[in-house]
């Protein structure tokens, strides 16, 4: 295990050396009347923004009288790896590997048989030491106004990226990056997971958390810890963590939640060997029963009665009854506080907020929003967003709000529009819109007029019998119009699609090309991809009714939620990539590439360009200058 020093000793906390481990037995057993919860927010998320789990969760605990820490573990471990003192560490294990095993020995010692980062090292060796100079400087300028200007931003990204490859060659093939974590095994795999989280020598997370986490678990002695796993990507740092508490023997309850957990409901008691790393998993919406959870480990009560958990009682799993979805407006305001604000990846902070919980169309095949039962859908009243929006603003400053909904509903772009348009703060928001028939020129007007930047519309298709098949209500010719009128606002518009819905076909395929080609001048930016087929979606629980002949289930990895499917007519999921990446390929470049590397920094650009009255860019025409 590599630390920041020369040598590579274990670090291990002793808790009677601290003179702890009586402490917080004693404290529990003497019926403890308030709780304390530490929350931690485990890599990867993309480090320009913080994520709502957390936030949403301490508002809601502290209302009720429980003290709260929340880490935000992401960015902290984006800005430990991001340091000259990290760098050079790294650089220095790279060269005890190289030094005690030669050319494409030394890479069979970081988990690359065939020596093929063998150049790799090199470069990191040459240039490491300058890049570690220049990372502190860069990323204090990624956190300044100099992002805007290209040839900087650009440059000051760069060195991070470098330096970001830098830190994980020692952990080869595990590799962490803005877009997410790739572990050295299936992280859907329960084998693997239990692992992976004890790897040294390929889990970067362990000797951070080490010097970083375990020690302030162990000072403060919370009563539960609970990890907050929203994606598939996170749950080998998240558990991780769990692992370490485990492993230092803490007298604390630790507890797993958020969307992939619920998504992974039916299997976790299947996967009994997962709760030597944690002792319960809250699924769906974790208020009530972390409160619940909370104040029954502080008293020593029992678990039996707390809704929404899946807990280990003795040498048996057992799952508890699921209670009504809570409804958005009956929470209180997400709380920040505690946060590192000031270290975000970001030029400007910008914060997110919900204006609704759940989806309230709700149908669309291929999206598992609900995770496979009955869709709840709550929304706040456009009067309550803009109240949330400027107590944000007042408290922390923020000027930049991103809606993280599914979509906004149209009556609360209207409300809201014309609440804001008539506040003397200039608050810029932004979020995901469904190309409905109501969303009219006027509307998009007001919404420019009210402080909306930019729109994030789920395309998908714009084969209109695909769009049919896949249940997307929505229509082609109001999917023109509206980005032609969105254009016009002055509202940057992004798109999302993706090829390879069962039944989908080239000539398919191509109308969607031929679509966003003609409307280029509308489009802004966009992401695109192959069809998932997500655990709990319509596609995946009534395959037949989508023309897909076969679901496979890969039997090693029993926390799966992405199944390989065979079709009965169209593309399949390899001719799907190829068109994917065909169309990646011909893509025109862009000159300055940081502004579309995640949705935060398109947000800021496209309010930064709007405050200055310059035109957004077209994603899909050449710029001048940029060699083809």
């Amino acid at each position: 295990m590599e630390n920041n020093s020369e040598s590579d000793a274990q670090f291990n906390i002793d808790l009677e050396e601290l003179g702890l481990l009586g402490e917080g037995t004693a404290r529990r057993n003497g019926g403890q009347k308030r709780p304390k919860v530490m929350l931690l927010f485990p890599p990867n998320w993309t480090p320009t923004m913080p994520h709502l789990a957390l936030p949403t969760l301490t508002a809601y605990l502290r209302q009720e009288g429980v003290d709260v820490i929340q880490r935000d573990l992401n960015v902290e471990v984006f800005d430990e790896i991001l340091s000259r003192r990290y760098l050079t560490a790294a650089l220095g294990r790279l060269k005890r590997m190289q030094g005690g095993s030669q050319g494409s020995a030394g890479q069979r010692q970081m988990g690359d048989p065939e020596g093929r980062g063998a150049g790799k090292i090199e470069w990191a060796l040459q240039e490491g030491p300058r890049l570690a100079k220049q990372v502190e400087r860069a990323k204090a300028g990624i956190r300044s106004s100099a992002f805007y200007d290209g040839p900087i931003g650009l440059g000051m990204l760069s060195t991070l990226l470098d330096c970001l490859e830098i830190a994980n060659l020692p952990f080869h093939p595990a590799s962490l990056h803005f877009q997410g974590y790739d572990s050295a095994g299936p992280p859907d795999s329960s084998h693997f997971l239990l692992h992976g989280v004890r790897d040294d020598q390929h889990n970067m997370f362990l000797d951070i958390y080490r010097r970083l986490l375990l020690p302030d678990i162990v000072r403060e002695q919370p009563d539960v810890v609970g990890i907050s796993i929203p994606s598939m990507a996170q749950m080998v740092p998240g558990l991780t963590a769990a692992y370490l508490v485990k492993e230092a023997g803490l007298d604390c309850h630790v507890t797993v939640g958020g969307p992939h957990v619920s998504m992974l409901r039916a299997q976790f008691p299947d996967a009994p060997a997962l709760f030597e790393l944690i002792d319960s998993a809250i699924v769906f919406d974790g208020e009530v029963p972390l409160l619940q959870l909370a104040r029954a480990v502080a008293d020593g009560t029992s678990l039996a009665g707390i809704p929404n958990l899946v807990y280990k009682d003795g040498s048996r799993i057992r799952v508890t009854e699921r209670k009504e979805p809570e409804k958005i407006a009956n929470l209180p305001m997400p709380d920040f506080d505690g946060l590192p604000l000031d270290r975000y990846l970001a030029p400007e902070l910008a914060l997110p907020l919900l204006t609704a919980r759940g989806c309230y169309f709700g149908k669309c095949a291929f999206c598992n929003v609900g995770y496979g039962e009955p869709e709840s859908f709550s929304q706040l009243r456009a009067h309550q967003l803009a109240e949330q929006m400027l107590a944000l603003h007042e408290k922390y400053g923020v000027k930049h709000i991103f809606f993280s909904d599914e979509a906004v509903t149209p009556r609360n772009l209207r409300d809201l529009s014309k609440i804001m348009s008539g506040r003397p703060e200039t608050l810029h928001w932004g979020g995901c819109v469904r190309f409905e028939k109501v969303i009219s020129g006027q509307l998009l007007e007001d919404m420019g007029a009210g402080g909306c930047r930019m729109i994030l519309f789920g395309l998908e298709s714009a084969s209109a019998a695909i769009i049919d098949h896949m249940v997307k209500g929505t229509q082609l010719p109001h999917m023109s119009r509206i980005l032609k009128e969105s254009a016009a606002a002055g509202i940057w518009n992004h798109t999302f699609f993706f090829f390879g819905f069962p039944g989908e076909t080239i000539e398919d395929a191509q109308e969607t090309v031929n679509f966003l080609y003609g409307h280029k001048q509308y489009i802004h930016s966009a992401a695109m991809g192959t069809f998932l087929m997500e655990r709990d979606s319509p596609a995946h629980k009534y395959p037949e009714s989508f023309g897909v002949k076969r679901v496979m289930e890969d039997p090693s990895k029993d926390l799966e939620i992405y199944f390989d499917f065979e079709v009965s007519a169209g593309m399949s999921e390899q001719m799907a990539e190829m068109v994917h990446d065909k169309f990646l390929e011909s893509l025109p470049p862009k000159r300055y590439p940081q502004f579309y590397i995640s949705d935060v920094y398109r947000f800021l650009y496209a309010s930064h360009l709007s405050e200055r009255h310059l035109p957004h860019p077209p994603w899909l025409v050449p710029e001048d200058g940029v060699v083809q």
